[in-house]
């Protein structure tokens, strides 16, 4: 099984016939992802090697079915997109832009909560159903269809992860990139509790950063609501406090947000915290032996 996304998502993607979202939206075609259109105000009526292109989100559902959107214009229009994909009515928006204001997203996070929309990123990579759909910019090769849920803030770290899961023989329900940013629409929480629901996802690895502090709530959340196994990594061990490392979240100041912090909230709950990412299998493969 899988979370959020499979094979019968029904995809639209939001400035289709840019650069980056025409190569992308052909790529999630060319996995195995339904794409069923684009949107691009202005230029309904067109298409991308055969996609169809509307003016409106609402005009997209209403012709093809779409329940989620894959967000690929400037940051200055993402805002916008991501309400008008709200506004619709679909159940899922993934928004890969990066460079979104913070004070823009605190009002699209208080806007979700009053919709049935779930939203991931922005500035993510996206979300990945190996073998059934990927929404976003991942590359789909290097994953394997299996039982191990992954909820990474940063991008390039979770390939190398599913890469080292992959390799060992551990294949994956579903990895989703929640976003580097200071607020994001869904955090580990948020779909740790639907991984907890999913009988097909047997364990879950948590790649988190420097910065915040929705690690440390998420180790008292595992210890109290999650009965499957968790491994953890926390990149950034070696940033300077006040300095920001990467994603605009990744800031650290003072004791708050350190690596340290995160890591020790882990271990003290009992979650093992992986030194490197190549050591994430082992831990895993060690879990679920003893879990039986």
């Amino acid at each position: 099984m899988s979370i959020l996304v499979n094979e019968k998502t029904r995809v639209i993607v939001q400035g289709i016939t840019g650069r980056d979202g025409s190569f992308h939206a052909l790529s999630m075609k060319e996995y195995g992802t339904d794409v069923v259109g684009g949107v691009v105000p202005g230029k309904g009526g067109a298409d991308v090697e055969g996609i169809p292109v509307f003016d409106t989100v609402k005009e997209a559902r209403e012709k093809t079915g779409a329940d989620a959107s894959v967000i690929f214009v400037p940051a200055r229009f993402a805002p916008d997109a991501v309400g008008e994909a709200m506004n619709a009515g679909l159940e899922l928006v993934v928004c890969i832009t990066e460079g979104l204001p913070v004070l823009d997203m605190m009002t699209i996070y208080n806007k979700l909560k009053k919709t049935t929309t779930r939203m991931i990123g922005p500035n993510c990579p996206g979300i990945i159903s190996p073998g059934k759909a990927k929404l976003g910019i991942m590359p789909g090769a290097i994953h394997k269809p299996g039982s191990i849920g992954l909820i990474s803030r940063s991008g390039t770290l979770t390939y190398e992860v599913v890469d080292q899961l992959t390799r060992a023989g551990l294949g994956q329900s579903s990895c989703i990139g929640i976003g580097g940013d200071p607020i994001v629409g869904s955090g580990f929480i948020d779909l740790l509790k639907l991984f907890e629901e999913d009988p097909d996802t047997g364990g879950v690895v948590l790649i988190g950063e420097i910065g915040g502090s929705e690690e440390e709530e998420t180790a008292a959340f595992i210890r109290d609501n999650i009965s499957k196994p968790v491994v953890a990594f926390i990149a950034g061990r070696t940033a300077p406090p006040g300095k920001r490392m990467g994603h605009a979240g990744a800031i650290i100041s003072g004791s708050s947000g350190t690596a340290e912090a995160k890591v020790k909230a882990f271990q003290e709950l009992g979650i093992p915290v992986a030194p490197t990412p190549v050591e994430i299998p082992e831990l895993m493969t060690g879990l679920l032996e003893k879990k039986g």
